[in-house]
């Protein structure tokens, strides 16, 4: 094993970036991060905030393409892919399709079974070891469907899951009985089942607290710095990169977890593994009565989350570049789609719109390690499961950069694969 690095820069504040960040400092490493915006600015700060292994699924699934190509390009479709002549999203959205089968979503279910398991540990480390906010006990999880055809749908998944070993325990139940445990679902609501052992968290609270933390324990993060180019000459002194202000920072190795703009940064590093934005939309509201847990509307593949003094309301996967504008639409595609099962809510009393981009690979798998070049390390790819999975990210990447052992599933996030 060569000499450890004493110092390592991380490109990207959001839960990768950071927990990276964190999980160095457990191994004495001093560390940089540096942001273009800020803590959170994309992804990690607007999502739903579940830590929720039974649903931490591959997002290439069969179902995608048995709706049919026809409901892919409708603005309110949950899954959205706006007509587009992009080389990169066509590559993107081929390899996607390819992986839509029922053998490649067993097989990529099998990894996620074996994350999965580590998930939640990763968390209770981060809160022993003293970040300040922690992750909250979903008791229990509440899914809720219009019809029971509907429910069954997830419970074959759900059943699936555990044939391949994961821990998933559920409750079917009708709509009587579901409402007794949560009295805001609406009368659209025909069936449900409840899920045990799964938590959640307030994104924007959670990464502040991680934030602080990092800081706390001698760590930097720098705001505004947004890294034009990444060079590693070989020459054993390091990586240096630069902003597009001019200005410069320098590391004995490099963390790169950019969300959806990794590949900019990583492909001159080996990193050919397409990574598109699948942005999300989320907006806030004031339930009459509050729930008081989450509530998944599968069908509808909209979530719902209470947070301090309010419900989250976040929904929609669709693939277009980060920088796009925002789509009305699409707010109004996931208002259309929780009127009818929430009741005690004035939709156009909305806060908090935003609408951000989550990391998707053709694979669903996510890029955590080392590229071509041993001071060059990614922490990517996470789709919908960066908040979930982030934590296990910054710990398994810490462990490979200090010379730790790793467990054999790493070997499947590859980033040069």
């Amino acid at each position: 094993m060569g000499r450890l690095p004493e110092h390592v820069v991380i490109v990207g504040a959001g839960m990768e970036g950071l927990a990276t960040a964190w999980h160095l400092q457990e191994h004495g490493v001093a560390v940089s991060v540096v942001d273009r915006v800020g803590v959170a600015a994309d992804s990690s700060w607007g999502n739903a905030g579940w830590l929720t292994p039974a649903l931490t699924l591959p997002l290439p699934d069969p179902a995608v393409l048995s709706e049919g190509l026809r409901a892919l390009v409708r603005s309110s479709s949950p899954l959205y892919v706006p007509p587009s002549a992009d080389p990169r999203l066509l590559r993107f959205l081929a390899g996607f399709a390819r992986h839509c089968t029922p053998g490649r979503w067993r097989a990529a279910m099998r990894v996620f079974v074996e994350v999965n398991r580590l998930a939640l540990g990763a968390y209770d480390e981060l809160a022993a070891g003293g970040v300040r906010e922690h992750a909250r006990l979903a008791d229990p999880f509440l899914a809720a469907f219009a019809t029971e055809a509907e429910r069954d749908v997830l419970a074959a998944e759900l059943r699936t899951v555990a044939e391949l070993g994961g821990e998933v325990e559920f409750e079917l139940m009708d709509a009587d009985r579901l409402r007794t445990i949560e009295p805001a679902l609406g009368d659209g609501v025909g069936a449900g089942l409840t899920l045990r052992n799964q938590r959640f968290l307030d994104p924007p609270r959670f990464m502040a607290a991680l934030a602080e933390a990092v800081r706390r324990r001698g760590g930097e993060i720098v705001e505004g710095f947004e890294v034009s180019a990444v060079r590693d000459d070989g020459d054993g002194r390091g990586v240096e990169l630069t902003s597009t202000a001019g200005g410069y920072r320098r590391g004995d190795q490099v963390v790169l977890a950019t969300g959806a703009r990794l590949n900019t940064l990583a492909r001159p590093f080996g990193v050919r593994v397409p990574v598109q934005a699948g942005r999300g939309y989320s907006f806030s509201v004031q339930p009459d009565h509050p729930p008081k847990n989450p509530i998944y509307l599968a069908a509808q593949r909209v979530a719902c989350t209470p947070l301090a003094g309010r419900l989250r309301v976040a929904g929609m996967m669709e693939f277009r570049r980060p920088d796009a504008p925002a789509d009305p639409r699409r707010i109004r595609a996931v208002v259309d789609a929780a009127r009818p099962m929430l009741t005690g809510i004035d939709w156009e009393q909305r806060q908090e719109e935003w609408v951000g981009s989550r990391p998707c690979t053709p694979d669903g798998l996510p890029l955590i390690g080392v590229t071509r070049s041993p001071r060059v390390h990614v922490a990517g790819g996470h789709g919908m499961w960066g908040i979930a999975l982030g934590p296990l990210t910054g710990r398994l990447l810490a462990a490979a950069i200090t010379g730790d052992r790793v467990p054999e599933v790493m070997q499947h996030f590859d980033p040069l694969r």
